[in-house]
């Protein structure tokens, strides 16, 4: 089965720090060929995307975490991480990676996006709680 395998969730104290790990299994994700997303999905809330970084190395922030969270990626590694800093209570949720194909050269030097992704994770769980 192709997915992405989320981990480094857990339980903070707010001002605290998690970095987030996003894998494949059952396949090579090359980032050379796949942009990544993180979106995460508070309760009760709808699903909203986070943080993307595309293939040419671009990235995005949604406006509430600028300046706190960090995408980047180990092309190595095939593993792309986002590093939050500065956790707020409003920052809880399960986190989601997903990836988007990239097949033609153009495509890849496209921005990344938050629809029409082509494989998603399971979910990591963030708490951010005195």
């Amino acid at each position: 089965q192709l997915q992405l395998v989320e981990s480094g969730g857990g339980l903070v104290q707010p001002g605290g720090s998690l970095r987030l790990s996003c894998a494949a299994s059952g396949f090579t994700l090359d980032l050379d060929y796949y942009a990544i997303s993180w979106f995460r999905q508070a309760p009760g809330k709808e699903r909203e995307g986070v943080s993307c970084i595309s293939t040419d190395g671009s990235t995005s922030y949604v406006d509430s975490v600028k300046g706190r969270f960090t995408i980047s990626r180990d092309n190595a590694k095939n593993t792309v991480y986002l590093q939050m800093n500065s956790l707020k209570p409003e920052d809880t949720a399960v986190y989601y990676c997903a990836a988007d194909r990239r097949t033609t050269t153009i495509s890849r030097r496209a921005s990344c996006k938050y629809s029409g992704m082509d494989y998603w994770g399971k979910g990591t769980q963030v708490t951010v709680s005195s």
